[in-house]
């Protein structure tokens, strides 16, 4: 059994791009669904003050208390399955921080 150090160099490069990648990636996505949740609510609240709607804002903020506990479970899970290596982890800060 030989040690190589380019394999394992190798491994770390790809754990590194995967994880920058994957954090782009859901930054990107996160912004775009914050973005769209954020017109949906205004245009409610616009309706509501127009008088079109009625909006129970109890069980509206209720739902959204629902909505990120189930999003933190998600995230949960998927940190779980993701690959726990240490460039795969500094990857996806990199990632996330520049998305």
């Amino acid at each position: 059994m030989e040690f190589s150090l380019g394999g394992m160099f190798g491994d770390m490069g790809v754990g590194a791009v995967v994880g920058f990648i994957t954090g782009f990636a859901l930054k990107k996505i996160m912004k775009l669904a914050m973005a769209i949740i954020g017109a949906y609510l205004l245009s409610l609240l616009w309706l509501q003050q127009k008088g079109v709607i009625e909006i129970n804002q109890d069980k509206l903020f209720n739902l959204a208390t629902g909505w990120s506990s189930a999003v933190m479970s998600i995230g949960e899970k998927a940190v779980g399955i993701l690959p726990g290596t240490t460039a795969f982890m500094a990857g996806f800060y990199v990632g996330f921080r520049k998305g």
